[in-house]
């Protein structure tokens, strides 16, 4: 039998490092591939409201992204309101005034609840039946879990996260769509 929270710990240190040791070019390039496919879900899919996140830990940085298509995009971030609780996400325009949340991860200044139709998910890790591996606090699979609805739900990430299996555990949900550089 795999321990799998020690399994998990192990594979995040090693997924950690092969993103630190990305050039920032290559961070970079891989973003905006991440972003082009992106454009090509949002012309066909028309979200109303799209989640975003702000990154951390060398994740895809989108935030370019979004201040190019905020004529024609909504956007909210995740918000992190109670240990262990779901994440609120919070009406958020590229500009907008943000603060330091936890983990010192940017959040809107004003609090203004929103559900969006499109989560934009990062993820450390993910398998060939699109679960993902995130940083371990929980909060985007208990978000998912506690919607009624069944959003549209896309991981981003690096190609170097492909697992053969996440472990999945009874409280992981799949995405819909796994986006990479290469993918």
């Amino acid at each position: 039998m795999i321990d799998v929270a020690a399994w998990r710990r192990e594979i995040r240190l090693r997924l950690y490092a092969a993103r630190q040791a990305m050039t920032v070019e290559q961070r970079r390039e891989a973003a905006r591939k991440i972003a082009a496919a992106l454009d090509d879900h949002c012309a066909s899919q028309r979200p109303a409201l799209v989640g975003l996140y702000w990154p951390i830990k060398y994740e895809p940085g989108l935030l370019s992204w979004a201040r190019a298509r905020a004529q024609t995009l909504r956007f909210c971030l995740p918000v992190v309101v109670a240990r262990g609780q779901p994440l609120e996400y919070w009406r958020w325009a590229p500009g907008d005034a943000t603060r330091s949340g936890v983990w010192g991860i940017q959040v809107p200044v004003r609090r203004d609840v929103v559900t969006p139709d499109l989560m934009i998910a990062p993820l450390l890790g993910f398998d060939r039946d699109r679960y993902r591996l995130g940083n371990g606090g929980g909060y985007f699979d208990r978000t998912l879990a506690a919607r009624g609805d069944s959003p549209f739900v896309i991981g981003v990430g690096y190609a170097s996260g492909a697992l053969e299996t996440i472990h999945p555990q009874p409280y992981d949900i799949p995405m819909n769509l796994i986006l990479t550089e290469k993918s």
